[in-house]
């Protein structure tokens, strides 16, 4: 049960962590799966894909797709709207830091 919790407690960090760094520059599946892996998160391709392509229909990333390697590879941007949420969390975030330290 503690798994389960923890599982959906986490997921929130990781959506912050794909805005963060698709803020920074577009970001690609395999990339964000290795970065997460860095940061102690365990995620499948078959976690991340999904979640990136719901963030998409949720209007917080874009996608473009670029030819690489004669692979098509998707990478995804932050939108407008992706980057209010990101704002908002981050605040939310370092509020609930500065109570739990």
């Amino acid at each position: 049960m503690e798994n389960k919790i923890l599982r959906k407690l986490f997921l929130g960090f990781i959506h912050i962590h794909i805005l963060h760094h698709a803020k920074e520059e577009p970001i690609y599946g395999s990339w964000m799966l290795e970065e997460l892996r860095e940061h102690g998160y365990k995620m499948s391709p078959g976690t991340l894909y999904p979640l990136l392509h719901q963030m998409e229909e949720e209007g917080l990333i874009k996608k473009q797709e670029k030819l690489v390697e004669g692979k098509i590879r998707k990478y995804y941007s932050i939108t407008e709207r992706g980057n209010d949420v990101l704002q908002e969390a981050r605040a939310k975030a370092y509020e609930l830091f500065k109570e739990i330290k």
